[in-house]
């Protein structure tokens, strides 16, 4: 594994970290991947076989327009780190290249096509630049400037979409940012083309959805660690770039581990209907919340026919629950959100773009898109909830359910981002819960204590290994896999099983047709090689999201912080008054639980008193609480003790913490 893979989750899997690089020293003894089977290679030759390859439409479409791309395309931050690097990826991947048999054919095809990268025409005023992170930035001339929807990820991929929009297309200054949706990989590169001292002086507006902040910055503070270190699975940024690592990511190739940064709205938009001019281009805003997130908006150009759908609609079947952890999202409202897409701008529509992807041109084949889109997450909705109510449970139904043929065909129903098989698992979830229903599965063994008695009910783990090789050579691997987990987890040094627990998770990543789904299936297979890294440690990437947290987030990821076995019995209350904001909070800790109220207590233990800038930079780690109190900047008053004992009692997570062992 190449040293100069970071191990980076960028903002838009973890707003608030991003980790350092691996060690050469461990990267090189990193083992070796295994070639794919025949058995995987008969999988992917029968879906090869099965899809129609000829269909170069979507190349078609996606090289349309190209005005300009650069020979080569790796982008560095200041201090020279690459921070994307298409490169890495062009070395294997090629329009002319067929698929290696470690990868799937469908998957390939989604890879190539998102390697098709620069600045590209999309209809009469409106560019995109593509590939230059996970998500597409667009350009749209005004009258004396740029509307840019949707800056990137990061603030250096996002300038550097800037500059070749400038070479190519003249110095035009920037005079309105549209955000599309809360999820920073449609906002985090704001400063790399935006002052902020311009938005304050109103010289550039910010337009986003209602609640855009508020869902920006609490999205994975609560459950962000865990969702960060699943997001090293589910992003493969510590996997090779080659055709036995890292591939692609559904959406796009990665994501960009530049600096991720924001700059809050100055205008909101509430409801669907909504209409704005700016710079001489007019637009018309469709809400769409609790889609693919939950402040989201499409954008209709009247002037130019065009329909931007934000990540509504994009060339995948997209997550209804993304694999890193999240709230699960509705399809059913996604369904109805498309469909009055079609109603309210349907025979007006003559381009349609997105913030992922390639755009889509001429009308019949526009709605067409947009039907089956909606009909995607009907469908999968629909056939889940009937199943479950049939008494199906939700792995049941993810083995049930089929799209038919008139949607499973079109490649943009395909699953390299969500799939069929976890959505539906979603739909289950988000109506049933984890509970199935039957009583064996109410109170469940954790997984060591119940791994030991299904390796000695099984004859013991020379047995199961025994068995589980024979079942390898026949290709089963999903049993393989589901067997020797139990094996491993009741004894993480048996070396054998864990090796072959990584040859069977490989085979069903060189299998995947989902990028996430191959991501997670080989960094499981390398972290039971290998060993959990141990390397990076978690540091503030974003201040400017620190920076918008009101502090009502904070105490309630404080409350998540408290360890509720040390608090247990103890009582205690500090006030904490705020001089910039003119308000108080009391934090109250009883019963093992962290809650607090907008009044000061009259029996508070301690008391702080500091600027919510000075909490800021205690969180960012540019100062701590005991420089701050010795500088003045924070003011101490009743019992300092107690407020060391408050901070005594919370957790520091543990980032690196073990998933495929125990």
């Amino acid at each position: 594994m190449a040293s100069a893979y970071r191990v980076a989750i960028a903002a838009r899997i973890l707003a608030l970290t991003a980790f350092a690089a691996i060690p050469a020293a461990q990267a090189q003894d990193a083992a070796a991947p295994k070639p794919a089977t025949a058995a995987t290679r008969a999988v992917n030759e029968a879906l090869a076989s099965q899809l129609d390859f000829n269909d170069k439409q979507d190349f078609e479409d996606a090289q349309r327009g190209l005005i300009d791309a650069p020979a080569q395309l790796t982008i560095k931050d200041a201090a020279g780190n690459v921070v994307w690097d298409l490169e890495s990826y062009k070395k294997y991947i090629g329009l002319d290249q067929a698929a290696p048999d470690t990868v799937n054919p469908s998957l390939w095809r989604n890879a190539q096509l998102n390697m098709i990268y620069g600045l590209f025409k999309v209809t009469d005023r409106i560019y995109q630049v593509r590939g230059y992170d996970l998500s597409n930035i667009t350009f749209i001339q005004g009258d004396t400037g740029w509307i840019v929807g949707d800056p990137l990820i990061s603030a250096e991929t996002a300038k550097a979409a800037y500059d070749l929009v400038t070479r190519n297309l003249g110095e035009r200054p920037i005079v309105a940012v549209i955000y599309s949706h809360s999820h920073i990989d449609h906002y985090g590169g704001i400063r790399g083309i935006v002052d902020e001292a311009d938005v304050r002086s109103g010289k550039v507006k910010i337009v986003a959805p209602e609640h855009f902040t508020e869902e920006a910055v609490s999205e994975n503070v609560i459950a962000g660690n865990a969702m960060g270190r699943r997001a090293v699975y589910m992003y493969g940024a510590l996997l090779p770039r080659n055709a036995q690592g890292g591939v692609n990511g559904g959406l796009g190739q990665t994501v960009s581990t530049g600096t991720a940064t924001l700059i809050t709205p100055t205008d909101s938009i509430e409801r669907t209907g909504t209409e704005m001019t700016i710079d001489g281009v007019k637009m018309i805003f469709q809400m769409t919340p609790g889609t693919e997130a939950p402040a989201e908006m499409n954008t209709f150009f009247p002037q130019f026919k065009a329909m931007w759908m934000a990540e509504n609609a994009t060339h995948t079947f997209h997550n209804v629950l993304t694999l890193r952890g999240a709230k699960v999202r509705d399809p059913l409202i996604w369904a109805r959100f498309l469909n009055e897409t079609i109603e309210l701008w349907g025979p007006d529509i003559e381009a349609e773009f997105a913030s992922h992807h390639w755009p889509m041109w001429d009308n019949a084949r526009i709605i067409d898109f947009l039907k089956n889109q909606r009909d995607l997450y009907k469908y999968i909705h629909d056939q889940s909830v009937r199943l479950m109510n049939e008494g199906y449970t939700g792995i049941e139904i993810s083995n049930m359910i089929k799209l038919p043929p008139e949607l499973d065909r079109k490649w943009y129903s395909r699953g390299y981002y969500g799939s069929v098989k976890h959505n539906a698992r979603a739909v289950y979830q988000r109506y049933m819960g984890f509970y199935d229903a039957n009583p064996s599965t109410l109170d469940e063994l954790p997984p060591e204590e119940a791994a030991v008695k299904y390796v000695e009910y099984m004859g013991g783990a020379d047995a199961v290994m025994q068995k589980a090789r024979a079942d390898f050579d026949k290709g089963e691997y999903r049993w393989v896999a589901m067997a020797l987990k139990h094996v491993v987890f009741a004894d993480p040094r048996n070396k054998a099983a864990k090796d072959l627990l990584a040859d069977a998770y490989e085979q069903m990543g060189y299998q995947a047709e989902s990028g996430p789904w191959r991501s997670i299936y080989l960094q499981g297979a390398y972290e039971l090689r290998n060993g959990v890294p141990s390397a990076g440690n978690t540091v503030t990437a974003s201040p400017d999201t620190i920076r918008a947290m009101p502090p009502e987030l904070l105490f309630d990821y404080l409350g998540v912080r408290l360890n509720g076995e040390k608090a247990a019995g103890k009582r205690m209350v500090i006030d904490v008054a705020f001089t910039d904001l003119d308000k108080s909070y009391a934090l109250m800790i009883e019963n093992g639980t962290l809650n607090y109220s907008t009044e000061a207590a009259d029996d508070a233990d301690a008391k702080l008193t500091l600027s919510k800038a000075i909490l800021d930079n205690i969180q960012l780690g540019q100062t701590t609480l005991k420089d701050a109190v010795a500088s003045g900047d924070v003011k101490v008053e009743g019992k300092e003790q107690a407020v060391s004992d408050f901070l005594g009692l919370l957790d520091t997570y543990p980032f690196w913490f073990n998933i495929v062992t125990p």
